[in-house]
């Protein structure tokens, strides 16, 4: 009974914060605050002295553009963490400036924090994210799954008796779960996301234009006219990067239908890892799911059409969670507020 006595004593000092740590952005959460960071997940250092110089947006304003003596790294790489020190600097960094906004002494106490994680990872990619969030400064670090966290936060009864089918696309990892009675009863982590949709049109410019786009051009192009279904009216978009027969500067004009024709490979397995998932599910669970349907979450499911093209694949009804992006940080707020449901679902504690 001392415990929750002494976290409550705590959180009134502190901050009870949510993370979702993704591998294309980080997302905090804090208590009473609601999100109050949303950030790319990119730390920029200087390589011989190891100094951080930018996180986040600043960070990623360098990838590709920084001089020799910086590196501009992303720490974390399909989900888990691929450089510990970057990973731990841009926690620390976040949680810092959590609590000096709130104009509270930075941890004294620490905080309690709660992290989604991809459900794939190994026993020793989940210590190395406790390890990371401890050493950033958490008195407690909760891991939770990515695709629990997505169900939680778009409201859905993952305690019920009933199947639950959710799939979180992400910047470096697809979550894809049945969910029943507060557990993942199948899950499937793949490691086909949103990264490998800017890589696939990376991969076509250059092979159909001859011409070298940068990761975040091939980015801002996906969002702004990337799509998985043939759309009514055309849209464009005007890219520039290096010609690789001349070496000198380009600009090419992209249509949808391009953008479409490129992430189409990705999308199918993405689409095929789902159809493997409801496979395998259970029968009574599959009535379940054929009654109340797919939800979709994280930033892939943004890209116009992705439903209906999940749909027409699964024969199943798909529906976009309320606010995508969010769903996993909003998942990690509402187990820190609910110690007995954290207690059932997370998957690892450190301390």
């Amino acid at each position: 009974m001392a415990l929750p006595f002494i976290n409550k004593i705590f959180g009134f000092f502190s901050h009870d914060v949510g993370i979702d740590l993704g591998t294309a952005n980080t997302l905090v959460w804090v208590a009473g605050r609601g999100i109050v960071i949303r950030e790319p997940s990119v730390v920029a250092r200087h390589k011989r002295t190891k100094e951080i110089l930018a996180i986040g947006t600043s960070a990623k304003k360098m990838l590709g553009r920084a001089p020799a003596t910086i590196e501009t790294i992303r720490p974390l790489r399909h989900g888990v963490i691929a450089d510990f020190d970057a990973t731990a600097a841009m926690l620390a960094h976040y949680i810092k400036k959590v609590h000096e906004s709130g104009g509270v002494i930075p941890k004294i106490p620490r905080p309690r924090i709660v992290i989604g994680i991809p459900s794939g990872v190994t026993e020793v990619e989940r210590r190395a994210v406790a390890d990371a969030a401890l050493s950033a400064g958490a008195r407690e670090a909760h891991l939770i799954e990515e695709p629990m966290a997505a169900a939680i936060g778009a409201g859905l009864p993952v305690e019920e008796p009933e199947g639950l089918f959710v799939v979180d696309i992400g910047g470096g990892t697809s979550e894809i779960a049945v969910i029943s009675l507060g557990g993942i009863v199948l899950g499937r982590s793949v490691r086909i996301a949103g990264d490998e949709m800017d890589e696939a049109i990376i991969n076509y410019v250059r092979l159909k234009y001859s011409l070298l786009l940068g990761q975040p051009t091939a980015e801002e192009v996906k969002i702004s006219i990337g799509s998985a279904k043939a759309e009514e009216k055309e849209r464009f978009a005007v890219v520039r990067g290096r010609d690789l027969e001349t070496g000198l500067p380009k600009s090419v004009k992209l249509s949808s239908s391009e953008i479409r024709e490129a992430l189409a490979p990705t999308l199918q397995e993405i689409i095929s890892a789902v159809s493997d998932c409801l496979g395998e599910t259970p029968p009574e669970l599959v009535s379940d799911i054929m009654e109340k349907g797919i939800v979709m979450a994280g930033g892939g499911s943004l890209l116009p059409g992705i439903d209906k093209v999940v749909g027409e694949e699964t024969k199943m009804p798909v529906a976009i969670a309320e606010d995508p992006l969010t769903c996993v940080v909003r998942g990690c707020a509402k187990v820190l507020e609910d110690a007995r449901l954290l207690g059932k679902i997370r998957v690892s504690r450190g301390f």
